[in-house]
């Protein structure tokens, strides 16, 4: 049995390693590439750069005008995570700690968001924005993130915190707090490992959004990163080496967000395995 064992443990971690190697060479080739030449590139795009050439980095930066779109996908992003979260949590806290009569059919309603699909509701969304005159603005993007996001907030959330023994509650009650000093001072603190979970979901989706910010925002000044890159590639598209230059530049707060969130997430995790 044990030996059976050992080989079960080998078999998973051997398909996992693949696993990630499948998905990190696509990344590491096009790290590799963003500092080649254009003459480097066409000779072998599978070999290493003779001469790292930073200049791509700066070069793609000012042409593809990263800068602003930069600004924008953190503002939209950042309000969105921020909004979706914080009502997220609260509606999750009242669901999951509190009993009233139609707390299983308001769920249900919340839940129901996770089924409808989110594109499928792109051109209700346009004419709504259009007759709220908030076409070409960022709060038609924010608005949208937000709400169709809650469900798989709340859903993730509202398992985490029923968990949760009252005793603790019904202490700091004792203690003269109050519902919302509770759920601040309390509740939140110890949901962190769920809350990095939904924060990073949210945050990737709302980062790589494309469809939605392409049709709602027509402005250069307010258009995100993804409809940059788009750009980008159509006025670029012979320079393969600025190309990937431009994706990797895009690909960092990514990256630097997982890793910030990335103990909270493992926490999260083996939290959920322990209970379960």
């Amino acid at each position: 049995m044990e030996r059976i064992g050992k080989i079960k443990h080998f078999i998973i971690y051997a398909f996992l390693i693949l696993f990630a190697i499948i998905n990190l060479l696509p990344l590491f080739w096009m790290v590799v590439d963003s500092f080649k030449s254009e003459q480097d590139y066409a000779a072998n795009p599978f070999s290493l750069p003779t001469v790292l050439h930073f200049s791509n980095y700066a070069k793609a930066w000012e042409v593809a005008n990263m800068g602003t779109y930069y600004k924008n996908s953190i503002i939209i992003t950042a309000v969105s995570v921020i909004v979706t979260v914080l009502l997220g949590a609260l509606a999750s806290y009242f669901l999951s700690r509190f009993e009233f009569k139609l707390r299983g059919i308001t769920y249900g309603i919340f839940l129901l968001g996770m089924l409808i699909p989110i594109h499928a509701t792109l051109i209700p969304i346009f004419h709504i924005m259009q007759k709220l005159r908030l076409l070409d603005t960022s709060l038609s993007l924010i608005l949208p993130y937000t709400a169709f996001h809650l469900s798989l907030t709340i859903f993730i959330l509202e398992g985490f915190m029923r968990g949760f023994p009252k005793d603790m509650e019904e202490s700091a009650v004792m203690d003269g707090c109050g519902v919302f000093r509770i759920f601040w001072y309390i509740i939140l603190p110890i949901t962190r490992p769920a809350m990095a979970t939904v924060i990073i979901l949210n945050f990737v989706y709302n980062w790589n959004e494309y469809l939605f910010a392409l049709v709602l925002i027509n402005s250069s000044e307010l258009k995100t990163l993804p409809l940059g890159l788009a750009n980008f590639v159509g006025i670029e598209t012979a320079s393969l080496t600025l190309q990937m230059a431009a994706l990797t530049i895009a690909l960092i707060p990514i990256i630097i967000f997982y890793l910030i969130l990335q103990k909270q997430l493992v926490n999260g995790m083996t939290a959920g395995a322990v209970k379960g």
